[in-house]
């Protein structure tokens, strides 16, 4: 019996604790705000599939491809000739004369607003969808 009771005085003692704390308007406010971060997560951090690639020389725009057609782009770089493989809907360095071959290493890209660059040969890649999306430089 005394277990029993023992037992009762802890469930209403945790149950004052939590009500101490929170009231319905802080409860029903922490609701509001996860969903807002879900809502806000949801619409600037979309992942939109890309539909071109803009490819960079330097400071210049060197060519865009649509990413529907399957071709291999050469760029005539500062090192030597960069090439660019486009197949499926994604893109990616596929050979580069820099030393580091980091630009090579990188896995092939398909989402909007992803790039790949190539430092030492000032080669660039950038996708593109309808939508510019939302990054820090946006802001």
């Amino acid at each position: 019996m005394r277990m029993l009771n023992l037992q009762r005085y802890l469930k209403r003692l945790q149950c004052k604790r939590i009500s101490a704390y929170f009231l319905p308007g802080d409860v029903m406010l922490l609701a509001i705000g996860v969903l807002g971060v879900f809502y806000l997560f949801q619409l600037l951090w979309s992942t939109e599939h890309a539909t071109k690639v803009q490819i960079r020389l330097a400071d210049k725009i060197y060519a865009t491809y649509s990413l529907k057609l399957q071709r291999e782009v050469h760029v005539p770089g500062k090192l030597g000739d960069t090439v660019i493989n486009i197949a499926n809907g994604k893109a990616r360095f596929a050979q580069s004369p820099c030393q580091g071959q980091y630009c090579v290493h990188q896995a092939w890209l398909s989402l909007a607003g992803q790039a790949a660059i190539c430092l030492p040969n000032q080669v660039s890649l950038e996708l593109l969808g309808e939508n510019k999306p939302y990054d820090s430089l946006n802001y």
